[in-house]
Order: C-alpha cells, then sequence, then structure tokens
C-alpha cells in the first residue's frame, strides 16, 4: 500500500536530516495532495520527527490553510506556493540548506551537470534567485519568476530550492545537488580537475537515455 502523503514527507525529512541535507529545524517541505492544495510543514518543526500533526494544508486559491490548534504553516509558504501555482506538473517541493550546496549559493560560482548520469539527469538546468528576507512576497515572486526555468533553484545567501513530479524525485534530486557541490568544492581546493562529457554525448543522454521523458524548461 502506498504511504501517505505526509507519510512521504516524514520519511523524506527523516531521510534529509540522517544524510546531511538538512540540520535542526531549518527547512521545510511540502506534497501536492491534489491540483489545488499541498501539505507542507508547520512551522518550527524537525526534519528529522515529524509526526501527522506537524503538517498544515494549504489552498492554492486564496492561499488559505487549515491546521490543527496551534500549528500555522511554515513561513516559507509564499515560494511553496509560488511552484506548485506555476508548475501543475510539480509534486513536491523540499527547502534546506545543506552545507555544500549553500556554500554555492553564497557564492558565485557556476555549478557543471555534465559530470556524470545523475548530475545530467537531476541538475540539467539550476537557476539562482537573488536574496529576500525568508518568507517574505518578495522571495516568492522571485522564485515564481525562475519556477518554469529549472527544477532546481540556488536561494542567494540561504539554501536551496528542489522540486520535482513527488517526493522521492525530489529527495533524490537534492542528494544529488548536494554530492554534486560537494565533488565540485574538493576537487576546486585539491587541484583536480573534473572532466564534462561533451555536450554531443549530454544531449544524447537526456534525449535518448529512456530514463523518463525530457524536462521541457522555458528560456
Amino acid at each position: 500500500m502506498e504511504a501517505s502523503v505526509w507519510q512521504q514527507l516524514q520519511e523524506a525529512g527523516r531521510y534529509m536530516l540522517n544524510n546531511g541535507l538538512a540540520w535542526g529545524n531549518a527547512g521545510n517541505i511540502s506534497a501536492r495532495t491534489k491540483a489545488d492544495h499541498y501539505l507542507i510543514t508547520a512551522s518550527g518543526t524537525d526534519l528529522g520527527e515529524l509526526s501527522e500533526d506537524d503538517f498544515v494544508e494549504c489552498a492554492l486559491i486564496g492561499g488559505t490553510s487549515s491546521s490543527a490548534p496551534g500549528k500555522k504553516p511554515s513561513k516559507e509558504v509564499p515560494m511553496h506556493q509560488a511552484i506548485y501555482e506555476s508548475r501543475p506538473d510539480v509534486g513536491a517541493v523540499l527547502h534546506a540548506s545543506p552545507f555544500y550546496s549553500t556554500m554555492l549559493a553564497c557564492s558565485a560560482e557556476q555549478l557543471p551537470s555534465e559530470w556524470f548520469v545523475e548530475t545530467m539527469y537531476y541538475l540539467e538546468r539550476i537557476e539562482r534567485v537573488p536574496y529576500f528576507h525568508p518568507g517574505s512576497r518578495e522571495l516568492g515572486d522571485a522564485v515564481r519568476e525562475k519556477a518554469c526555468k529549472a527544477n532546481v533553484l540556488f536561494l542567494e545567501n540561504h539554501g536551496v530550492l528542489v522540486y520535482d513530479k513527488n517526493v522521492k524525485e525530489a529527495r533524490m534530486a537534492m542528494h544529488t545537488l548536494e554530492m554534486a557541490c560537494q565533488m565540485y568544492v574538493l576537487a576546486k581546493s585539491s587541484g583536480i580537475s573534473l572532466r564534462k562529457l561533451p555536450d554531443d554525448v549530454v544531449q544524447s543522454f537526456l534525449n535518448e537515455s529512456g530514463y523518463r521523458p525530457r524536462r521541457r524548461f522555458s528560456e
């Protein structure tokens, strides 16, 4: 039997904490429950110890929400909302501040995606979002502007936002991002030059490998 949406998010939160993708109560995660609603972690929750009461259901129309008494949704609702409204194909949104990914988000470095299968698959496009205060409408608007251009966003001087068709794919994309960022930082500090795959090989993989239909991003 397929796990409920909150159980999938609970598992993702535990996975993120156990694999260095989240720390403390930093970060927030959500998943679509139906076309116009999504479940998001409540404010102040620990991603590694989520229970059913640690989620709030929000509606896209009007941004209304309902929750158990005393619970309110994460302050980062504006950027989760922006993704779900802009991308009907997205079923889950994960926001966190993994060490190496956040390091690159705080820099001007550009992370290549042409290294190996997983980076080509998950990190084909990465966009940057300028810094705005967490939870602000301005941050939500900036995320909305980039939502259709990539499935991975560096939130400058803040962290990362990763989204995909379901919780599992989004989780694996975030783990791949952190692994690639770690490789980038360690290779650069060690003087190792990582070879990129030729563009024709990358395009062949993206268009012909059969892993899944290629994402079509706007320019």
